[in-house]
C-alpha cells in the first residue's frame, strides 16, 4: 500500500552531519518496514544540473526539481528522507503540502548541532563552504513552534547523543507507534456511522413508532416501545447500518422483546 509510506523532513546547519544521520536513518528504515527508502539531497541535483559550481541565483530552480523529485518518490511509495537545510519555515511548509496532498504522514527531526562545531566539522572539511554562509543561514535560520505543524517530532544533537544509532532506533519506534495509532483512529473512524445515518436511525424508527401508536392495542405498550427505541438507537449508534435494513431491524427488535405481532 503506496499509503503507508511518509516523508521525514531533516533540518539543520550545512556541516551538521545530516547526511551521515540520513544514511543511516535510511538503512534502519528500510530494515524496519521493507520499503524503499529515497534520500534527496539537493546537492547532488545541484551538481547534476550545475557541476562544479554553486551561484544563488540557481537556487530556485534546484528547489523546485528538489520538490519534484520528493513528490514523486512519495507518489511511487518510498518512505523519503529531505536532507536539504530546510532553515526557513516556508521550505518546511512546501514539503508539508505535499505529505498533506498525498494524505501520508510527515515528520520534521531537528539535527540541532551547534554552530561552531558545524564550522569546525567545515573547516576540517576543507571549507567546501565558506563559514560566512553557514553563519547567515544561522542568521536567517526561522525557529520553530510559530506554527502548529512546525514543531520538530524530535531532535538529534550531537554534542548529547552519541549513539546515533540507538537514537535512530529510538525514533523509528515512535514513528512505527504514531503510524499505529493513525491506522487504528481511521479504523475507529470507519466503523462510527455518519451523522447521516444517525439521522436516518432516528428518523425511520420515529416514523415507525409514530405509524404503530394509532393503532389502539399498542397504546398500553407507548412507554416500553419508546424506550426499546431509544436502546435501538444507542445500539445502533456503534454498528454500521445500511438504511434498507433500519426498518426491518428495528421490527424484529420490537418483535423481540415486546412480542409485537
Amino acid at each position: 500500500n503506496n499509503k503507508s509510506n511518509f516523508l521525514i523532513i531533516l533540518v539543520g546547519l550545512p556541516a551538521s552531519g545530516k547526511s551521515t544521520f540520513a544514511f543511516k536513518l535510511k538503512e534502519e528504515l528500510e530494515l524496519r518496514f521493507q520499503k524503499k527508502v529515497k534520500v534527496i539531497d539537493p546537492d547532488i541535483i545541484r551538481d547534476s544540473v550545475f557541476p562544479n559550481s554553486f551561484d544563488f541565483k540557481n537556487e530556485p530552480q534546484i528547489r523546485e526539481k528538489n520538490i519534484q523529485s520528493v513528490r514523486k518518490h512519495l507518489n511511487k511509495g518510498y518512505i523519503v528522507i529531505s536532507d536539504d537545510l530546510n532553515y526557513y519555515s516556508s521550505m518546511r511548509h512546501d514539503l508539508k503540502l505535499i505529505a498533506d496532498s498525498l494524505k501520508i504522514k510527515f515528520y520534521i527531526i531537528h539535527i540541532s548541532t551547534p554552530l561552531r562545531l558545524c564550522e569546525k566539522r567545515n573547516e576540517e572539511r576543507g571549507k567546501p563552504i565558506p563559514n560566512e554562509v553557514i553563519q547567515s543561514i544561522f542568521n536567517k535560520f526561522d525557529n520553530f513552534n510559530k506554527y502548529k505543524w512546525d514543531i520538530p517530532y524530535d531532535t538529534y544533537d550531537i554534542t548529547q547523543t552519541r549513539d546515533v544509532i540507538q537514537f535512530i532506533e529510538n525514533l523509528i519506534n515512535k514513528i512505527a507507534l504514531n503510524l499505529q495509532e493513525q491506522i487504528k483512529c481511521k479504523d475507529s473512524l470507519q466503523k462510527k456511522p455518519s451523522p447521516s445515518i444517525r439521522e436516518q436511525i432516528d428518523l425511520i424508527t420515529r416514523k415507525y413508532v409514530g405509524e404503530l401508536l394509532k393503532n389502539p392495542k399498542y397504546q398500553i405498550l407507548k412507554k416500553a416501545i419508546l424506550e426499546h427505541r431509544k436502546s435501538f438507537i444507542k445500539i445502533q449508534a456503534d454498528n454500521l447500518i445500511e438504511e434498507v435494513k433500519i426498518l426491518k431491524n428495528f421490527k424484529l427488535y420490537l418483535t423481540k422483546h415486546l412480542n409485537l405481532n
